[in-house]
């Protein structure tokens, strides 16, 4: 068996056992977040190949060199998929936006899609509570008191996400036939304060 052909069918295994675990976990196991769920899966099914092709290693004809890089290449694979797939469909407006026409009859009058977001989007797909727990997962907010705080790990994510947007997203993005600069800066025309502030926010 040549190495290439080894590496070809333990990277088909893997791609199988990957969508084996993923399907089996998110059928029957709790989830917490989606994208977390899927990443783990990648990284199960990459050690469990990996431990089948070193049981195989003399069949396989790969050195362990070799079989290091499989190992990387599935994660990195895995990593992809998560992003690509679950974590699309799960989080993607884009989606939802066909989805709705769909089931809309296939058209929706376009001064109304605001009303589609506030009153459909939010209620449906229970937006908030998604992304309060994926939040609260990730370790970037707390809830106490009936507040919802940023941590000092979302603080610096924040920072970070600020600064990228300012300096490295478009500053000529086409917005409905319009060229903008709005999303650098979404908050530029947001009120200077608001009364559901709390917590920390206050002081």
């Amino acid at each position: 068996m040549t190495k290439i052909l080894s590496a070809v069918l333990a990277t088909l295994a893997f791609l199988v056992l990957l969508m084996t675990i993923y399907y089996l976990h998110v059928r029957f196991l709790p989830v917490n977040v989606v994208f977390y769920a899927a990443i783990g899966n990648g990284i199960l099914a990459a050690l469990l190949t990996a431990a089948a092709l070193h049981v195989l290693r003399r069949a396989s004809g790969l050195n362990g060199f070799e079989r290091a890089q499989l190992v990387v290449i599935w994660l990195l694979t895995s990593y992809a998929l998560a992003i690509s797939v679950p974590t699309v469909l799960d989080r993607s407006l884009s989606f939802y936006i066909l989805e709705k026409l769909q089931q809309r009859g296939g058209g929706i009058m376009l001064e109304r899609f605001a009303d589609v977001f506030v009153e459909e989007y939010m209620v449906e797909h229970r937006l908030v509570d998604v992304r309060l727990t994926e939040q609260l997962q990730s370790g970037t907010i707390e809830i106490a008191d009936g507040c919802v705080l940023l941590t000092p790990r979302g603080a610096r994510i924040a920072g970070l996400s600020r600064t990228f947007r300012r300096h490295f997203l478009p500053r000529t993005r086409l917005l409905m036939g319009e060229y903008s600069d709005d999303l650098t800066d979404p908050f530029r025309h947001s009120a200077e304060r608001r009364d559901y502030t709390c917590g920390s926010a206050e002081q």
